[in-house]
């Protein structure tokens, strides 16, 4: 089996780059009709995601796949670009290391986040809309389910997956769960609607929390954030207020100075009737002065005491690296030799089948011939006997020596020799 992977992704390709190549969902169906009848022999899965582009192809081994350079064209003809734009940002992978490549981008290992949970879930779209449109054939199908082993092997038998190593995850799985056991009856203040803000607020709901109100300069943008997460916005004029009933509050503007200085905070912790108030503040420029955390009653972390839990945690996950890559080594040597013993099994079937058909019809031309017609039961099943040895002593030594060839690229060989020699 012949697999060929070439494609780009953050670790060496700019996004400006990859945004000229990236394919639409509108454009995943056509671009793999496309590339069908360009290369009607091969097989394909493309996996597009923010990160990177990836183009899988595989075919039998007596089968030509396309070249990486007849990829690269096909792509850039594609998106009508010039192929020189991005050539350089291409890299081709053939065999075990496009085998290796997919198997470590499933398991998270090449992501931008380590361990991050989302790809595994790409990869098994990419692969389904190409089962779907027919576009991939059972050699695909079998490293994909492979690839799919190795992601759940991965997540259970390693804990790369385990411990945030972003902020907003860190912010709230971590240091905000220490200080409450729940979140469900807490008054939280989000203020800010931006990237951050949308990923706090989703850690926070998936913490349970529902009393929650997200403050933006902009109300129409808080709006569209409070609705998407069922929650309030209020307007930026009520910030004060919302301190003053706040129990955790998460800050992620991009103001350029303090939003929320000692003053301030000293007013809204003398018209409060709760206890502690906990601040995590995500911002950089840095929105409460930190000053702030001298006063009673207040816990305020900063980006910084956040950062070094994630680096803790990255660590942690870095580990786990031996032991996915043993698995991916692993699912690598199974799959493949699944592949070896389906090669051989159905070219030794082909040509068996192709061997009892010659037989039979000789045979029964030999049984018609007017000096055996009339014969005796016996002598005919001796005379049928006797071809079918004659078969299997033909047939001995290359089968033998297909089902021993100790190496893949021998027994590819083998096969495809045997296949052009019988006409198979």
């Amino acid at each position: 089996m012949k697999v060929r992977m070439i494609g780009c992704s953050h670790h060496t390709t700019p996004i400006e780059v990859r945004e000229r190549i990236a394919f639409s969902t509108d454009q995943y169906k056509p671009a793999l009709a496309a590339f069908r009848d360009t290369f009607p022999e091969s097989e394909s899965v493309l996996l597009n995601t923010c990160n990177r582009v990836e183009w899988y192809t595989a075919s039998a081994p007596d089968k030509n796949l396309p070249a990486s350079e007849e990829m690269i064209g096909f792509i850039a003809a594609y998106h009508r670009v010039d192929p020189e734009l991005f050539r350089t940002h291409f890299h081709a992978r053939d065999d075990d290391a496009a085998i290796d490549h997919l198997f470590t981008v499933v398991s998270s290992i090449d992501s931008l986040v380590l361990g991050e949970s989302q790809i595994a879930a790409q990869v098994s779209e990419a692969y389904e809309r190409s089962r779907a449109g027919g576009f991939a054939g059972p050699i695909l199908h079998t490293l994909f389910q492979r690839a799919n082993q190795v992601s759940k092997r991965v997540f259970n038998e390693t804990e790369i997956h385990h411990r945030r190593v972003s902020i907003p995850s860190v912010a709230v799985s971590e240091i905000a769960s220490e200080f409450f056991e729940r979140f469900d009856d807490k008054q939280i203040v989000v203020i800010g609607s931006g990237d951050m803000g949308v990923e706090t607020l989703q850690y926070l709901v998936g913490k349970g929390a529902s009393q929650v109100t997200v403050i933006n300069r902009s109300l129409e943008r808080a709006r569209e954030v409070a609705d998407r997460f069922k929650v309030r916005a209020q307007p930026w004029e009520s910030l004060e207020n919302w301190l003053v009933q706040a129990d955790l509050v998460v800050s992620t503007t991009g103001a350029p100075e303090p939003i929320v200085t000692e003053i301030r905070m000293r007013n809204v912790m003398h018209q409060r009737r709760k206890g502690v108030l906990l601040v995590l503040d995500l911002a950089v420029p840095r929105d409460f002065e930190s000053s702030i955390a001298r006063l009673p009653n207040v816990f305020l972390y900063a980006v910084d005491d956040l950062q070094s839990v994630c680096q803790r945690n990255e660590a942690f996950r870095r580990q786990q690296l031996p032991k996915a890559k043993r698995i991916i080594e692993e699912e690598r040597q199974r799959l493949k030799s699944d592949w070896e013993l389906r090669s051989s099994s159905e070219t030794i079937r082909a040509l068996k089948e192709q061997a009892d058909m010659i037989r039979d019809a000789e045979l029964q031309r030999l049984l018609a011939k007017q000096a055996l017609q009339g014969s005796s039961p016996e002598l005919q099943n001796e005379v049928a006997q006797a071809m079918e040895r004659v078969i299997n002593k033909l047939l001995h030594f290359p089968l033998q020596s297909l089902r021993d060839a100790p190496h893949e690229e021998q027994r590819d060989s083998l096969v495809t020799a045997i296949r052009k020699l019988f006409r198979i």
